[in-house]
C-alpha cells in the first residue's frame, strides 16, 4: 500500500521517509477501533479520501510533513460526518504531543538531545543557550515573553536537529507572535539580522566586537564586490577606513521583520555562486548606496558627502527609490525610476519603442508610454494601401515585453499605456484588462491609463457629445491643450472628417468607470491640469504619466522623459506634536543633492533617456509615513484637521525642496532650459492654479492661502535659477515604506492587523499606534486581538472601545473617499509633478464612483491611481478565536473585484 508517486513525509525528527499509505490505514483504523467500530470497508474509504486530499493539495510538493497528515486524516473523518471518532483521533494526538514533549523535556535536561552544527561537529541541546542569546537581543523589547518563546522552542527539538533548523525555530517564534505585540518584529528582525552576522562576520548582534567587526571588514566587502564584478571599482578610491568609522550598527536595530526580510530577499548584494549568499550587511548597504551617489562629488568633500548621505539613508529619515537601492555604487548603476515616452505612427517607430523599454525595463525602471499617436483600426496605410489594425495589436506586444523582460530578474516588468479618450480605438482601449472576449486583444500584465481632457469633462457635465478621431486625421491634438485644445477640437468636428465617430459623452464616461470597477484600469488622468501647470510647457507638451501616475513630464521622439525619486519619511519629522522644520529642511536639502546626483552618476539604458535627463534634471522627492505623522498628531483621517496638516506638510516640503534646488543652482548651474519656464517667470505651483482657471473657465474648488515666505524664494529662483526642471512628485512608496516600517505614501491605514503577500513571503502587519493606545487604557490583551482579527483588522464594531479610538483608527474603507480626495488637493496646490492617488470606495454605486472623479477634477487634481474595491484580505483566525469573538457582528463586506489589491508586491513598480 505504498504512495511512491506521493510526497516525502518528514518525519517529527528531520527525516525524510517514503509515503506509506498503510500508516494512515492503521491510523485510522486505530481511530474506529476507539469506538468499537470495525467497518472496514469505511476505513478503506477515509484511507483514501485522505490520500487523495494529498495528492491534490501537494501535487507539486517534494515533501509534506507528518503532522499535516494528521490534520488531513481529521479532516477527511469530519467531512464523513464521524465526529466521535474525529474527537478521539484528536485527543489521541493530543495525548501523544505531552508524551512527546514530556519526553522532550526529560531528553533536554539530562543533555541527551543534540545539535548537529555540521557534518562532524554535534553539540548538546541546551534550551539555557537559546534563552541567553533571546535576552541580549532582546533588553529593551518588554512586552517579549523569552521563557514562552524558549519553551515553544524547545517543544519542536529533536536529537540530531541541524543549527539551521534551531535557527528557523527561533525566528518563527517571534514572528508567530508579532500579531501579539509589534516588540515581536523588531526581536524577529533582531534575530535575521543575527543570521547575517553569524554569515558574513562570523559575529552575533550583543557580541562586544560587533561594531570593530562591522567596521574592520566593510573594507574587505568593498573589495570582493568589486573582484566579483558587482561593484563600480571607483567605490575603492575613497576613504574606506573613514566611511567604516562612521557607521552605526546600532541602526540594524530601526528594522521591523517584513522591512529587513524584504532588505535580505531583494537589495542586499549577493555573490555569484549557487547559493547566492548576501554579502552585504544593512548598514554596508546604505553605505554602498550613499557612496554611489557621491561619486561625482568634488574630490576634497566626497567621503563627507558619502557620510551626509549614509546617515540620512540609515536613519530613514529620507530613503531613495529601488532603482537607486537596487543599483547605486554597482557596476551598472542605473537608479531611475520612473520613464515616460511616445510612440511614433510608423512601424520603425514601434518596434524601436519596445527595444528601448526592453532595456528600460531590464534594468529597473517603470514605463508610462503614450499610444495616441497611432492610427485607429481601419485607418488606411498609404504604403501598402491596406488598412490598419488600430492600436491594440501593438499595445498587446507591448504587454509581451513586459512579461518578457523582468526587471533584473528581482521583480516584474512594470509598464503603462495612456490613450487620449477621443481616440477612436478608445472603446478597445478600456477593455484590454477584461478577463472575458478575445484574448489577442488583452493585456493583463500592464497597465493602462486615460488621457482626458477637460473639454471631455465639460461635456460629461453637460450630457452633450463626443466625437471620436483617428489621430492621423487630426494631427495636432495630441500637442495641443487647455483653450487651443478646445477650439482646434470643435473645429475638427465642424469637418465632417471621414471615419470620425460621434457619442455621447456620458455614454464613453460610464464604460470608463465601469471599466475601472471591474478591472481597476484605466487609470484616470487629467491632460489639461497637468500641461496647463506644467513649469516646462515653454519646451514640448506632457503626453502621458509614468507608471504610478505621479510624474508629470514633456516628452517627444527624441526625449524619453526620466524621473529619479526619494521619500520624506514624515513619521520621523514629528517632533514635540508638530513638525520638526529644522530637521525636516536639512533633510531635504540633502535629499534633493542626492537626487541631483542621480543624474550625472546614472547609467542610461537610451540615449532618449539620457537626453531628457541631462537637459531638464527633472526629480521627484515624494513622502511616506504621512499617517504615521497623523497617529502621533492625534489627527483622525476623516477630519478637516487632516486636510490642514496636508496642506501646511506639503508647503513645507515644497518650500524647502524648491529652496534646496535653487541652493543647488548657485553651486552647480542652473538647468538648461530654464528661461522661459515658469519657474523663470516667477510662476510657481500654487500661482499656476489660476491659469488653470483661467484655460478652464472655472473655478477651482481649491484656496490659493499661503503661510511661508514665497515672494522672496520666488525672486531668489530668478536671480539664481533652479538645478532642476521639477522637483517634487509623491510615489507610491509600497516597497521603500515598508523597509522603514512606516505606511506608504499619504495614504490612511490599510487594516490595523491584516496579513500581508509579497514576494518575500506571509507578514503579519499590525498597527502599532493602536497597540500603543490601548495599552495606555489597559485595554490591550488577547481578548481585544482576537475581536479585532475577527472583524477582519476593523475595531469599528468592537464594544467597550472608546469612541476617539474608534475615530483614530479607521481603515481605509471606513473613510469616505472625499476625504482622500480633498487632502490630495491641499497637496496638489505645492506640487509641480503629481501624487499617485489611490481611489478606495466600498460601493457598487455607479453615481458615487462618478462623483468622487469629477470632484477629483474639480477640485484640480492632476492624476488618479488605482480604484480600489474593499480587498478579500482576511486577517488568519482560529476557529476558537472566531469562536470567542462570535458575539461581536462583523462589518459587511463586498466581494472584490479582479483589481491590484493594496498589499500587491507589483506596487513597488515606482518604489
Amino acid at each position: 500500500m505504498s504512495g511512491s508517486s506521493l510526497p516525502t513525509i518528514v518525519k517529527r525528527n528531520g527525516q525524510n521517509v517514503y509515503f506509506d499509505t498503510f500508516r494512515i490505514y492503521n491510523a485510522v483504523k486505530k481511530a474506529f477501533l476507539s469506538e468499537n467500530n470495525q467497518d472496514e470497508l469505511l476505513i478503506e474509504s477515509i484511507t483514501q479520501d485522505a490520500v487523495s486530499l494529498i495528492a491534490r493539495d501537494f501535487e507539486s510538493e517534494p515533501t509534506i510533513h507528518v503532522e499535516k497528515i494528521q490534520d488531513i486524516v481529521e479532516a477527511a473523518l469530519m467531512k464523513n460526518g464521524l465526529h466521535k471518532i474525529a474527537r478521539n483521533y484528536i485527543l489521541y494526538r493530543e495525548r501523544q504531543t505531552i508524551v512527546r514533549q514530556e519526553k522532550v523535556k526529560t531528553q533536554i535536561a539530562e543533555k541527551k538531545l543534540l545539535i548537529r552544527i555540521n557534518t562532524d561537529e554535534t553539540v548538546p541541546f541546551d534550551a539555557k543557550v537559546i534563552e541567553e542569546q533571546l535576552r541580549q537581543l532582546a533588553p529593551d523589547l518588554l512586552r517579549v515573553s523569552i521563557t514562552e518563546m524558549v519553551e515553544s522552542i524547545s517543544t519542536h527539538i529533536y536529537d540530531l536537529i541541524p543549527q539551521k533548523e534551531i535557527d528557523h525555530l527561533i525566528l518563527s517564534a517571534a514572528r508567530d507572535r508579532i500579531e501579539r505585540h509589534y516588540e515581536y518584529s523588531s526581536l524577529a528582525a533582531r534575530v535575521a539580522v543575527n543570521h547575517l552576522y553569524a554569515s558574513i562576520l562570523n559575529n552575533v548582534m550583543h557580541s562586544s566586537t560587533l561594531e570593530e567587526s562591522y567596521s574592520s571588514k566593510f573594507a574587505d566587502y568593498i573589495h570582493q564586490g568589486i573582484d566579483l564584478e558587482l561593484l563600480n571599482p571607483e567605490l575603492q578610491t575613497f576613504d574606506l577606513q573613514f566611511l567604516a568609522s562612521e557607521i552605526k550598527p546600532e541602526r540594524d536595530k530601526l528594522f521591523h521583520f517584513l522591512g529587513i526580510q524584504i532588505l535580505v530577499d531583494r537589495y542586499l548584494i549577493r555573490n555569484r555562486d549557487e547559493d547566492r549568499l548576501p554579502i552585504e550587511l544593512p548598514q554596508w548597504f546604505w553605505m554602498r548606496v550613499a557612496m554611489g551617489l557621491a561619486l561625482n562629488e568634488d574630490a576634497d568633500q566626497r567621503n563627507q558627502r558619502t557620510v551626509e548621505f549614509y546617515h540620512v539613508l540609515s536613519k530613514m529619515d529620507l530613503v531613495s527609490s529601488t532603482p537607486t537601492l537596487f543599483n547605486s555604487g554597482t557596476c551598472h548603476s542605473q537608479m531611475s525610476s520612473c520613464y515616460l515616452n511616445t510612440v511614433p505612427d510608423s512601424l520603425d517607430g514601434i518596434f524601436k519603442l519596445y527595444g528601448d523599454n526592453a532595456q528600460l525595463s531590464k534594468w529597473a525602471g517603470g514605463i508610462g508610454t503614450d499610444w495616441t499617436p497611432i492610427r485607429s483600426t481601419g485607418s488606411s496605410i498609404h504604403g501598402t494601401n491596406g488598412q490598419s489594425q488600430g492600436v491594440i495589436p501593438f499595445i498587446k506586444i507591448f504587454n509581451d515585453v513586459a512579461l518578457a523582460v523582468n526587471q533584473g530578474g528581482k521583480r516584474k516588468g512594470a509598464m503603462c499605456a495612456y490613450l487620449e479618450v477621443w481616440h477612436k480605438d478608445i472603446d478597445q482601449f478600456l477593455e484590454l484588462k477584461k478577463n472575458t472576449g478575445d484574448e489577442r486583444r488583452r493585456a493583463h500584465d500592464i497597465n493602462t491609463a486615460a488621457w482626458i481632457p477637460d473639454l471631455f469633462m465639460k461635456r460629461v457635465e453637460s450630457n452633450e457629445d463626443w466625437t471620436l478621431f483617428c489621430p492621423k486625421d487630426v494631427p495636432d491634438l495630441h500637442d495641443l491643450y487647455g483653450k487651443e485644445f478646445e477650439e482646434r477640437y470643435a473645429y475638427y468636428e465642424t469637418q465632417n472628417i471621414s471615419g470620425a465617430r460621434t457619442i455621447k459623452a456620458q455614454e464613453l464616461w460610464r464604460k470608463l468607470l465601469t471599466m475601472l470597477f471591474e478591472t481597476g484600469h484605466p487609470w484616470v488622468t487629467f491632460k489639461d491640469t497637468i500641461n496647463v501647470r506644467n513649469p516646462q510647457g515653454h519646451v514640448g507638451t506632457i503626453h502621458s504619466s509614468n507608471l504610478c501616475t505621479e510624474i508629470t513630464l514633456n516628452t517627444s521622439k527624441d526625449e524619453t522623459a526620466v524621473c529619479n525619486l526619494a521619500s520624506v519619511n514624515l513619521a520621523h519629522m514629528i517632533t514635540d506634536g508638530k513638525i520638526n522644520r529644522e530637521l525636516l529642511e536639512a533633510t531635504i536639502s540633502t535629499g534633493i543633492r542626492m537626487l541631483d546626483n542621480v543624474i550625472d552618476n546614472n547609467f542610461y539604458p537610451t540615449k532618449e533617456a539620457k537626453t531628457a535627463n541631462m537637459k531638464h534634471r527633472a526629480i521627484g522627492l515624494g513622502m511616506m509615513g504621512y499617517q504615521d505623522a497623523l497617529f502621533q498628531l492625534n489627527i483622525p483621517f476623516d477630519s478637516d484637521k487632516n486636510v490642514a496638516f496636508a496642506d501646511q506638510s506639503m508647503e513645507l516640503v515644497s518650500y524647502y525642496a524648491i529652496q534646496a534646488s535653487m541652493e543647488l543652482a548657485k553651486e552647480r548651474g542652473s538647468y538648461s532650459t530654464f528661461k522661459g519656464s515658469l519657474w523663470d517667470q516667477g510662476i510657481f505651483p500654487l500661482d499656476s492654479l489660476k491659469i488653470l482657471e483661467k484655460e478652464r473657465g472655472q473655478s477651482l474648488s481649491v484656496d490659493k492661502e499661503s503661510r511661508l515666505d514665497w515672494p522672496s524664494l520666488k525672486k531668489d529662483v530668478q536671480t539664481h535659477g533652479i538645478r532642476n526642471c521639477n522637483t517634487m512628485a509623491i510615489a507610491p512608496t509600497a516597497t521603500i515604506a515598508n523597509i522603514s516600517g512606516v505606511y506608504p505614501c499619504t495614504e490612511p491605514v490599510f487594516k490595523n492587523v491584516y496579513m500581508k503577500e509579497n514576494l518575500s513571503g506571509n507578514f503579519i502587519v499590525i498597527n502599532r499606534y493602536l497597540i500603543d493606545d490601548l495599552e495606555r487604557l489597559n485595554m490591550w490583551n488577547s481578548e481585544t486581538l482576537s475581536q479585532i482579527k475577527a472583524n477582519n483588522g476593523s475595531i469599528q464594531q468592537i464594544d467597550g472601545l472608546p469612541e476617539t479610538i474608534k475615530a483614530m483608527y479607521k481603515e481605509t474603507f471606513e473613510i469616505d473617499s472625499q476625504w482622500i480626495i480633498l487632502a490630495a488637493a491641499k497637496r496638489s496646490k505645492w506640487i509641480d509633478q503629481s501624487a499617485s492617488t489611490n481611489i478606495f470606495m466600498n460601493t457598487v454605486s455607479g453615481r458615487l464612483i462618478s462623483d468622487t472623479y469629477k470632484m477629483a477634477w474639480k477640485y484640480g487634481l492632476k492624476t488618479t491611481y488605482y480604484l480600489r474595491s474593499l480587498a478579500a484580505s482576511q486577517v488568519t483566525k482560529t476557529s476558537n478565536e472566531v469562536e470567542q469573538a462570535s458575539a461581536t457582528p462583523q462589518p459587511a463586506q463586498q466581494e472584490a473585484t479582479k483589481v491590484c489589491a493594496i498589499d500587491d508586491p507589483d506596487c513597488e513598480a515606482c518604489q
